[in-house]
């Protein structure tokens, strides 16, 4: 054994229906964690990875059945990982909404990030993983920011990943996230259509901002409820960028209560203030097809005790209160 890792010994891999269509060089990665990208395809190149015993390319399509020769590699050594708790996962458990033979769905609690890394030790993805260690495969469809709560699709088998990642680029998963967000939303404004660019701060944060140069971006609004100071919104992501609903809501003007990132600090504190101790940002709702049958599928996501402790005192508040929804539906929503 080496200081850098161990050298594994030649296998052979049979590719199972999960991996039917899958490229090579994506087979590999998954087979040979802790290895370079850079030695994966050399080792494709020189033709040490053997697939029925014939030479590849990294974009060759495998087929279930198929034999994988993979060459000896030396792989880092694996760090002793720190595995979620018992309670921590009997939580995400029981915040699964919807499950079936693909796939499953949780209301992911604010404050959780979707996978590990960044100083985490876990996150939602490796939690589950711990609470099924029978299950072969479980990977995210899609993501949410870390202080965002609600509905977030897991799939159980790859041919599901594949199918609803393919349903996410044909803009045909309809996601609707319920946003508290600062002063009246104009009715009239249903849409924010303004292009998005990732950035960095000098100390490596990532933000994103309204710019010519970023990329394509539109999101759909509904007014739910006003408040005095503040208004429940739809806000309904047709693409997919990241932080979209967070900056444009910030760029209409009316930027999502809570968010550190985003709103001003003047209207940060006075929202901290008044009791505010999230970003009040939930995804509550999901509409897509089943992978396998194709059954139309809408789900909703109640929201959590902050959440919902928030909207139920300003609905109890004097001034503005336009609705859409009085406060005995705001706490069906927290507790249904």
């Amino acid at each position: 054994m080496s200081a850098e890792g161990e050298r594994s010994a030649v296998r052979w891999v049979t590719v199972g229906e999960d991996n039917h269509g899958q490229r090579v060089d994506n087979f590999l990665l998954a087979q040979l964690r802790g290895v370079p990208k850079s030695v994966v395809y050399r080792i494709v190149r020189k033709g040490e990875v053997r697939v029925n015993k014939g030479r590849v390319k990294p974009d060759t399509r495998l087929k279930s059945g198929d034999q994988v020769r993979i060459p000896p590699v030396t792989q880092k050594k694996k760090e002793v990982a720190v595995l979620p708790g018992a309670r921590v996962q009997e939580v995400m458990e029981s915040a699964i909404v919807f499950e079936n033979d693909d796939m499953l769905v949780v209301n992911k609690p604010a404050g959780i990030a979707v996978h590990g890394g960044s100083g985490l030790d876990f996150g939602l993805i490796e939690v589950l993983r711990a609470a099924r260690p029978q299950g072969r495969f479980l990977e995210l469809v899609h993501r949410l920011d870390r202080d965002t709560s609600g509905l977030i699709m897991v799939a159980k088998k790859r041919s599901a990943l594949r199918f609803l990642q393919d349903e996410l680029r044909h803009k045909r998963i309809r996601k609707h996230y319920h946003a508290l967000v600062a002063g009246v939303w104009p009715a009239a404004v249903d849409r924010v259509a303004a292009p998005l660019l990732r950035y960095e701060l000098s100390n490596g944060e990532r933000r994103v901002r309204v710019d010519d140069e970023g990329k394509e971006s539109l999101t759909t609004y509904r007014v739910l409820t006003v408040y005095a100071g503040y208004s429940l919104v739809q806000a309904s992501p047709v693409t997919g960028r990241t932080h979209q609903i967070r900056v444009h809501s910030a760029y209409a003007g009316h930027p999502i209560a809570g968010d550190d990132k985003y709103m001003d600090d003047a209207s940060l504190k006075a929202f901290r203030a008044e009791g505010g101790r999230r970003l009040m940002l939930h995804a509550f709702a999901l509409e897509f097809a089943l992978p396998g049958s194709g059954d139309a599928m809408r789900l909703e996501a109640p929201y959590d005790e902050p959440f919902g402790v928030m909207l139920e005192k300003l609905a109890l508040r004097p001034g503005i209160n336009a609705s859409g929804a009085n406060a005995q539906d705001i706490n069906n929503k927290r507790t249904s």
